[in-house]
């Protein structure tokens, strides 16, 4: 009889064991970890593509490139290259507008996809970000009130107020000519500054403050310098975003080859600036 309990004891305890293997495999989970795993190494034009969309930093006050007109509608040259580029790409475009100096951060939290504000390609920036091919090329000039006599050229504005966004290529070149720069949000903040004489002098976009005059001839500023060297602007990106960039690439190469880029720069300046 002892024999027999304990016999029968054994084979419980073995089918209890063998029971608790079986409902504890972890079969679910590790499909699901399989997934998360393909999910997590999706990369930035999967995931443009995926969603359908593609988010764009921009500024919304830097005319012509990316400004409201009369009805309020973002419009500008840079918003129709990045419309197109991203119509061929299959996507909808969708803008972000933040300041110029908390846009770069808004790329580096995941805000943006891409950021589309005539970014000056730099030395600098490419350290730490990837850059298209160039769509435009953009030539600083130097701004001063109407009443000015005595700045001529850029070597002038030494000990001068510049009123400048902080991280801009223009306040980079103001502080290398020696200038105490004045933080300013926008190009409207920065020429209100210049025509109140609250600043000395302005380096901005010879095709911005071209523009500008152009709609408010009156405004008390003049143009009394331009740097002939030209500075190549490109869409920017995170690093790591290559497929993403080169798909662009490929897009802006289209666009070069077909004449739309010529097309879309010809309506907002009369002539192709985007070599």
């Amino acid at each position: 009889m002892k024999k027999w309990v304990c016999a029968a004891l054994i084979t419980s305890l073995l089918l209890g064991i063998t029971g608790c293997g079986t409902s504890t495999t972890p079969a679910q989970p590790e499909q699901s970890g399989a997934s998360n795993g393909e999910a997590s190494t999706q990369n930035l034009l999967e995931k443009v593509k995926a969603e359908g969309k593609l988010v764009i930093g921009t500024e919304g006050t830097y005319a012509p490139f990316t400004f409201h007109d009369q009805s309020g509608k973002l419009t500008g040259y840079d918003v129709d290259v990045i419309t197109e580029v991203a119509k061929r790409l299959g996507v909808e475009p969708v803008f972000q507008e933040t300041q110029w100096d908390a846009m770069f951060a808004g790329l580096d939290a995941k805000r943006f996809d891409v950021i589309a504000n005539q970014v000056g390609i730099k030395p600098d920036r490419q350290e730490k970000y990837d850059f298209s091919q160039p769509y435009s090329v953009s030539r600083a000039v130097l701004v001063t009130h109407k009443d000015n006599n005595t700045v001529k050229d850029f070597s002038d504005i030494k000990g001068l107020k510049a009123g400048q966004s902080m991280t801009s290529n223009y306040a980079d070149m103001a502080r290398e000519l020696g200038a105490e720069i004045v933080a300013v949000d926008n190009f409207n903040n920065a020429i209100d500054l210049i025509s109140t004489k609250r600043v000395d002098v302005v380096i901005n976009d010879n095709l911005s403050v071209l523009d500008f005059l152009k709609q408010k001839p009156n405004t008390p500023i003049k143009i009394v310098k331009e740097n002939q060297e030209g500075v190549p602007c490109a869409f920017m990106f995170r690093k790591g975003s290559d497929e993403l960039v080169q798909e662009i690439d490929k897009v802006l190469e289209s666009m070069k080859q077909d004449g739309t880029l010529k097309q879309i720069s010809q309506k907002w300046f009369g002539k192709d600036i985007s070599q």
